[in-house]
């Protein structure tokens, strides 16, 4: 097959998850390569030491970074992968969309644990233009998703949408391992 000018391959571009959503990759369809005989999940520098982003379509704009898990391997919402915001306020994800002015749009996503003994009480922050919602999220570290969504109002033509976990977490078994919510199905839709 014959590459037309695109840089990436038909398989590596970044998609659209449904009609009308704002949010490139909002699933995390698109990301670094997972071996499929390791199960600790990629962690992804933050821009700060790795200016190109490994996950298309997303900035990790804090000092830590996030991880990149696989469905094979852990518990994701839906897909084949999801994002584990792993150093608390540390570790956050973010996405500038375009839009209108003065115009309402609803951002949507879910949140849970990818089932790894991750456990204790979860808060995602989530911002957008002006406004913040913050989820909670009891963990057993079992596995389990809820959706949340609310709606803003956009500034300016440009609108970042930021996500990052309000606590810090570590796993039942090993103290030592920094865990956290996981992330997946974002999306911006217009009102």
């Amino acid at each position: 097959m014959v590459n037309k000018g695109d840089n990436l391959p038909r398989s590596r571009r970044i998609p659209f998850t449904r009609w009308g959503n704002l949010v490139k990759n909002g699933g995390f369809e698109v990301g670094p390569h997972t071996f499929k005989n390791f199960s600790t999940g990629v962690l992804l520098p933050p821009k700060k030491s790795d200016v190109i982003s490994p996950l298309p379509g997303w900035i990790i704009e804090s000092l830590k970074p996030v991880k990149y898990v696989d469905k094979k391997h852990f518990s994701v919402p839906s897909g084949l992968a999801a994002i584990e915001l792993v150093a608390g306020r540390e570790s956050a994800i973010a996405q500038v969309i375009r839009t209108v002015p003065n115009k309402f749009y609803n951002l949507t996503f879910t949140i849970g644990d990818a089932k790894n003994a991750c456990h204790g009480s979860m808060m995602v922050e989530a911002f957008a233009a002006k406004d913040t919602l913050k989820v909670p999220y009891e963990s057993q570290g079992k596995g389990g998703f809820k959706t949340a969504s609310f709606k803003f109002q956009a500034i300016s033509t440009r609108t970042r949408i930021t996500f990052f976990s309000a606590y810090y977490h570590t796993k039942l078994q090993d103290f030592g391992q920094m865990c956290g919510p996981v992330l997946d199905d974002v999306g911006v839709f217009s009102v």
